[in-house]
C-alpha cells in the first residue's frame, strides 16, 4: 500500500545546536567570523614530486541537485523501528516493492533517517507499508521457547517464514545543489558545501554497506584476510582500525586473556569483553548479540522446557532441564568441553536464551574499541610496516575492484572516479637547526634530534630529590646511580602489605613515608611504576603530587636502562623543572619571522574524550599557551572538564557571579604578560586539534569568540590579530615519492595540549564523585578537576 501527497515543501528541520550545552542561546551572537580563501601556496624549500592516495573525482553534471528526504520507519505498534541494519533492509525491500511509485529513481540512504535522490521524487510525501520475511526454525518435539530457554537447533526443525510489517514515511526536507562543491574548490564562499560532500559520502557508504563492509564514519573496511594484521590477544588491524579476530569464542577468550586452557579464563573479564558482540552458532544460520553469561555452568544451568502432551492436546507439562542435557540429549549435539563453562546469554533482560560456548563463533568485522596493550602496540608497529610500492599497489587494486562507475546515483550526477593516484607538488623545508649547551648546534636526522653527548642549553639544579618505588621488580639504587653520577639522593620502597591496597591508599601511604623520612618537601620525585602503560597508580599519584603537594614528578617503568633511555628521562625532568633543553637557532637569536618584532602568543587546544560508549566520563579540555616572548618553546597548560563527548571547549571564557573571569584564556594571558616583560600579545596563533571540517565554523564562532571576550574582560580595547590553524592527524592521507621507492621525508609533531588533557584526565579516574565539587552542563553533572598547586601551575608538568 502506498499513499502520496502533493503540495508545498514542508519547513526545513531545525539545525543541530552549535553551542556547548551550558551556553545559553541568548548569549550567543550571530556568526561573525568565516573561513578565508587561501591566498596562495608557499614557495620555500626544495620541490619534490609526490603521489597521494587521493583519486580525482570528475563532475560533469554540475547543475544536478540532490533532494533530501527524511525517513521514518515504525512497526505495527507505531514505535520507531530499532536494531542494527533494520533500516537498510526495510528501504531495500521498499524499493523492490514500490520502484514504480518512485518513478524508478535510485537513491542513496544513510541507514537511519536521511535519503537522497538526484532530482525530485514524484511527490513531496509518501507513506508505504513494507513487509519483511525472515526464515527461522520451527521446533518439532518440544518447544524450547519458554522462559529461560536456550536457542533451539536447526537439525530437528523445519524452516518457516515470519513476517514483520513496517510503516515507512518519506518526506521532502531540502535541496542541496551539487555546484556548491565546484564553487568551493574555486575559492568561493558557499554555505552548503559540507552538505553536498556529505551526500557523496553517503552514496559511497551505501555501496560499501551492500558489499557487507564494516562502516566507521567515512571509512569502510572489507573482510579480506590479506589486509589483516594480527596484533595478538584475538585482535587484528585493518588499515588502523582494530577488529576482533573471527572464529570460535573460546579461542578468542584464550588469546585475549593470554591463558593456556579454558579453565584459567577470568569469567568476570570475559563477560565484560563479550557484551554486545555478535556470534553465529554452528547449528543455526542466524546471528545473535551476546548480552551476558549464565550464572551457572552449562551442566547446572536449568531452564523450563514445555513438552507437548502425548494425547495431542495443546496443554503439556513443563520440565526443568539443564542447557547441557537439552543440547546433548534432545538435540543430539555433542559437547566436548562446555559442561563446566558458562553459557552465552543471547536473549533479553527477562527472557535469557542460552547457548553452549563451543557452538558459537564470533562473526567477522566487529570493532575492538578498547586500548591496546603495550605488546599489541609493539606488534602493530612491527607487522603493519609496508613498503611504499606495495601500499600503492594495494590502493590502486582496491579502487579498481570497487566498481564505483557502476553506481546509478553517481552516474546520474555525472560523477566518475579516476583510477590513478593523484600527483601533487611538495616542498622539503630546510631542517631547523637547534642550539644546545656550550653553543653547539644540534641538527635533526630523519625528523629526530639525538641528544647523546649533548648538554642542555639551560640545566636546572636539583638539590633535593627522591625516588619512590611501586614496582617490586625494579632496583631503584641502580636507577639512581645510572641517572646521576654525583650528588645525594634517598629512595623509598613500598612495603609489601601496602602493595595489596587500592591505588589511592597506596599513594597516600607513600606520601606519608616521604613526609616521615625527609626534613622538607623535595623539589622533584622520580616515581617507578609497576607497569609502563595503564598503571592504576598513575592518576592518583599525579593528582597528589601536582595538585596537593605541588611537586614535579617523573614516572618511569624501565625494562631496559641504557644511555638513550636515561637521556630521554632527563630531557623530561629538565623541562618540568623550568630548564631549557634546546632552542631553535632562530629563536635564540630572536630572528623568527613575523614573531620577532610583534608580541605573539601561541595557543595549542585539544579535547580528550573517554572511551567509546562511556558517557559517564567527562571530556577534558586543555589549552597550552606560550610564555616568555620572543621564545616559542616554553608553555603553560590550563585544563578543565566538560560534558562527555562535547568537542567545543566551553571554559575559554567563564564569567562568575563576582564579575571575575575564571576561564582558561585569562589564566594564560596573565602568564604571558608576567613572563614576557609586561608585554601584551598583539597577535595570537591558535593550533586546534581534533575537529572535523564540519566543525570549522564552530571553532571560529564559539571558541574564538570566547577568546576575544576573555581578552576584552581584561579591559583591552585593541583586539589582537588571530590566526587559527586546524591540525588534523586522522586524515588518512598518505604520501609517496613519485620518482623512487623510498618513503617521503618526515617532520616532528607538536602535542603538548593532548598530553596535558590526557594526564590531568587521569586525576578523576579513581575519584568518588561524592567528594568532588560538581558543576552542571545542561542536565549532566560534570566533576571539576582539582586545580594545580601554585608551585607547578606555570610549569611544563605535562612533558
Amino acid at each position: 500500500m502506498a499513499k502520496a501527497e502533493a503540495g508545498q515543501s514542508p519547513p526545513l528541520p531545525p539545525s543541530p545546536p552549535l553551542m556547548p550545552p551550558n551556553v545559553k542561546p541568548e548569549h550567543v551572537d550571530l556568526p561573525r567570523h568565516s573561513i578565508m580563501s587561501r591566498r596562495g601556496v608557499g614557495n620555500c624549500g626544495r620541490r619534490i614530486s609526490l603521489l597521494t592516495n587521493h583519486f580525482k573525482v570528475s563532475v560533469n553534471a554540475t547543475d544536478a541537485v540532490f533532494y533530501h528526504y527524511t525517513v521514518t520507519i515504525s512497526g505495527e505498534d507505531k514505535r520507531i523501528a530499532e536494531g542494527k541494519g533494520i533500516g537498510r533492509k526495510v528501504v531495500d525491500k521498499l524499493y523492490q516493492t514500490y520502484s514504480a511509485e518512485l518513478a524508478g529513481k535510485r537513491f542513496a540512504y544513510d541507514g537511519e533517517k536521511s535519503l537522497y535522490t538526484v532530482g525530485p521524487l514524484p511527490q513531496n510525501k509518501f507513506e508505504f507499508t513494507v513487509v519483511l520475511e525472515e526464515s527461522r526454525a520451527k521446533q518439532q518435539n518440544g518447544s524450547p521457547r519458554g522462559r529461560d530457554s536456550p536457542i533451539g537447533p536447526g537439525k530437528r526443525s523445519k524452516h518457516s517464514f515470519q513476517s514483520k510489517t513496517f510503516m515507512v514515511e518519506i518526506s521532502f526536507a531540502t535541496k542541496i545543489p551539487l555546484r556548491s562543491i565546484a564553487l568551493a574548490l574555486k575559492g568561493n564562499e558557499v554555505d552548503n558545501t559540507q552538505d553536498a560532500l556529505r551526500v557523496l559520502d553517503i552514496v559511497l557508504r551505501q555501496q560499501a554497506a551492500n558489499w557487507g563492509c564494516l562502516l566507521v564514519r567515512q571509512s569502510f573496511f572489507h573482510d579480506d584476510s590479506r589486509n589483516l594484521v594480527d596484533v595478538g590477544g584475538g585482535v587484528s588491524d585493518v588499515s588502523t582500525t582494530m577488529i576482533l579476530k573471527p572464529g570460535p569464542v573460546i579461542d578468542f577468550l584464550i588469546a585475549n586473556q593470554n591463558v593456556r586452557e579454558p579453565r584459567f579464563i577470568d569469567w568476570t573479564k570475559a563477560k565484560k569483553m563479550l557484551r554486545n558482540l555478535r556470534v553465529k552458532p554452528r547449528h543455526r544460520n542466524m546471528e545473535f548479540k551476546i548480552v551476558g553469561l549464565s550464572e551457572k555452568p552449562c551442566n547446572q544451568q536449568f531452564f523450563p522446557m514445555k513438552v507437548k502432551s502425548t494425547e495431542g492436546t495443546n496443554e503439556g507439562e513443563t520440565l526443568e532441564i539443564t542447557v547441557y542435557d537439552y543440547f546433548t540429549q534432545h538435540c543430539r549435539i555433542e559437547l566436548t568441553y562446555s559442561a563446566y563453562l558458562p553459557c552465552l546469554d543471547v536473549g533479553k533482560p527477562k527472557r535469557p536464551n542460552y547457548l553452549p560456548l563451543e557452538l558459537c563463533s564470533l562473526v567477522s568485522l566487529q570493532r575492538y574499541t578498547k586500548a591496546l596493550s603495550s605488546m599489541q602496540r609493539a606488534s602493530l608497529v612491527e607487522k603493519s610496516r609496508q613498503k611504499p610500492q606495495d601500499r600503492m599497489r594495494t590502493l590502486t587494486d582496491a579502487l579498481r575492484s570497487y566498481s564505483y562507475d557502476e553506481d546509478p546515483v553517481l552516474a546520474a550526477c555525472g560523477i566518475s572516479i579516476g583510477k590513478q593516484l593523484t600527483q601533487v607538488d611538495g616542498r622539503i623545508l630546510e631542517i631547523p637547526k637547534l642550539k644546545v649547551g656550550k653553543s653547539e648546534d644540534c641538527i635533526p636526522r630523519n625528523g629526530r634530534w639525538n641528544f647523546n653527548n649533548k648538554r642542555f642549553l639551560e640545566a636546572t639544579r636539583i638539590d633535593r630529590w627522591i625516588v619512590v618505588n611501586f614496582s617490586a621488580r625494579c632496583d631503584t639504587s641502580h636507577i639512581s646511580r645510572e641517572l646521576i653520577n654525583c650528588g645525594r639522593n634517598k629512595g623509598i620502597v613500598e612495603d609489601q602489605q601496602t602493595r595489596r591496597g587500592n591505588p589511592v591508599v597506596r599513594v597516600e601511604r607513600m606520601f606519608e613515608l616521604i613526609t616521615e623520612k625527609l626534613p622538607g618537601p623535595p623539589q622533584f620525585i622520580l616515581c617507578v611504576l609497576p607497569e609502563r602503560k595503564n598503571s592504576d597508580i598513575y592518576g592518583p599519584w599525579k593528582k597528589k603530587s601536582l595538585s596537593d603537594f605541588g611537586i614535579a614528578t617523573q614516572c618511569i617503568s624501565p625494562t631496559k636502562i641504557n644511555d638513550q633511555y636515561l637521556t630521554n628521562v632527563l630531557l623530561k625532568i629538565n623541562s618540568k623543572l623550568g630548564g631549557i633543553n634546546s632552542l631553535l637557532a632562530l629563536e635564540q637569536s630572536s630572528l623568527i619571522p613575523l614573531i620577532k618584532d610583534t608580541p605573539t602568543m601561541i595557543l595549542g587546544m585539544d579535547v580528550s574524550h573517554g572511551s567509546p560508549g562511556r558517557s559517564d566520563i567527562p571530556s577534558v579540555a586543555a589549552v597550552v599557551g606560550s610564555q616568555s616572548w620572543p621564545l616559542i618553546s616554553r608553555y603553560r597548560a590550563a585544563v578543565r572538564t566538560q560534558s562527555s563527548k562535547v568537542e567545543m571547549i566551553d571554559a575559554l571564557y567563564k564569567p562568575i557571579a563576582n564579575g571575575n573571569d575564571d576561564g582558561i584564556i585569562r589564566e594564560l594571558l596573565l602568564d604571558f604578560y608576567r613572563t614576557s616583560k609586561q608585554r601584551k600579545p598583539k597577535q595570537i596563533i591558535i593550533f586546534r586539534d581534533g575537529v572535523s571540517e564540519s566543525q570549522f565554523n564552530q571553532v571560529l564562532n564559539i571558541e574564538l569568540e570566547q577568546i576575544i571576550k576573555a581578552y576584552q574582560h581584561l579591559g583591552e580595547a585593541d583586539i589582537p590579530k588571530f590566526t587559527v590553524i586546524v591540525a588534523q592527524k586522522n586524515h588518512h592521507t598518505k604520501l609517496f615519492q613519485a620518482s623512487g621507492p623510498e618513503n617521503v621525508p618526515p617532520v616532528a609533531p607538536i602535542c603538548y595540549a593532548h598530553l596535558a588533557a590526557s594526564q590531568m584526565g587521569q586525576f578523576i579516574k579513581f575519584e568518588d564523585s561524592s567528594d568532588t565539587s560538581i558543576t552542571s552542563a545542561g542536565s549532566v553533572p560534570v566533576p571539576e578537576l582539582p586545580r594545580l598547586h601554585k608551585n607547578v601551575e606555570s610549569s611544563m608538568f605535562f612533558c
